[in-house]
């Protein structure tokens, strides 16, 4: 599977395009509005949900104490804030194989 071909955002845009009979550009509104929309409720709630899909959240991280891989090195690693995507157990279970 590791040389299979990605989707890109081109390629996105025509499909959803096609599908729902609409132009490209259209399309890319759309997604560009799905944008701006997680990024407002983002800051907002600190949580987005697509439903189905996946849940974005934002997560604050303490600093803490890490190692320099090349050295061995102790190093500070500053606390910072970070945006977490959950995938939904929907989503899991369609497309990850059943134990």
């Amino acid at each position: 599977m590791a040389d299979a071909k990605r989707m890109g955002k081109s390629e996105l845009f025509s499909h959803f395009a096609n599908h729902f009979s609409i132009k490209r550009t259209e399309a890319r509104a759309f997604f560009d509005e799905l944008t701006a929309l997680s990024e407002k409720e983002l800051k907002r709630a600190g949580e987005f949900v697509l439903p189905g899909m996946v849940k974005l959240v934002v997560q604050k991280r303490k600093a803490r104490m890490g190692r320099n891989p090349a050295t061995g090195e102790a190093i500070k690693i500053p606390a910072k804030t970070v945006v977490k995507a959950r995938i939904t157990k929907q989503l899991k279970d369609a497309v990850l194989p059943q134990k």
